[in-house]
């Protein structure tokens, strides 16, 4: 497995307990769904959970999504297949995902394993955001 550090992060011995060090909140902007992802995305209920996050909205309709990467600290190559299987997903469904906030490691990685020709990527949230074509029908 491979291991992509994407900003210099003080890492502890892993404890006894396990804890899950991803949190994801979500909020609406207009019609975007806008996801603010926090910490590591790594193998295990972390990229789990993230995949499981995409797919409800995917379910529920949305058909433009965000990911704000600003606050990830990590990505091993499980999260980077969920970002990838996410996308995936939203395109067979005629939905959107963007990334927006990459660090400069997490750029970098995702340059070397060529997903920036996957994704699309803006560097802050408002970028991203504008990015959608504004709806010309409501309820399509």
């Amino acid at each position: 497995m491979f291991y992509f550090s994407c900003r210099r992060a003080s890492l502890s011995p892993a404890s006894e307990e396990h804890t899950m060090s991803l949190t994801i909140s979500n909020n609406e902007v207009g019609d975007v769904s806008l996801v603010t992802l926090n910490g590591r995305i790594i193998l295990g209920e972390e990229s789990t959970a993230l995949r499981e996050k995409l797919k409800s909205l995917i379910a529920a309709g949305k058909q433009k999504i965000v990911l704000n990467m600003a606050e990830i600290d990590y990505i091993d190559s499980s999260g980077l297949g969920a970002l990838v299987a996410a996308h995936l997903s939203a395109q067979n469904a005629g939905s959107s995902i963007r990334l927006c906030n990459l660090g400069k490691k997490f750029h970098e990685v995702m340059q070397l394993t060529k997903l920036l020709t996957v994704f699309d990527v803006y560097d802050t949230e408002a970028a991203a955001v504008s990015s959608f074509p504004s709806s010309l029908a409501a309820g399509n």
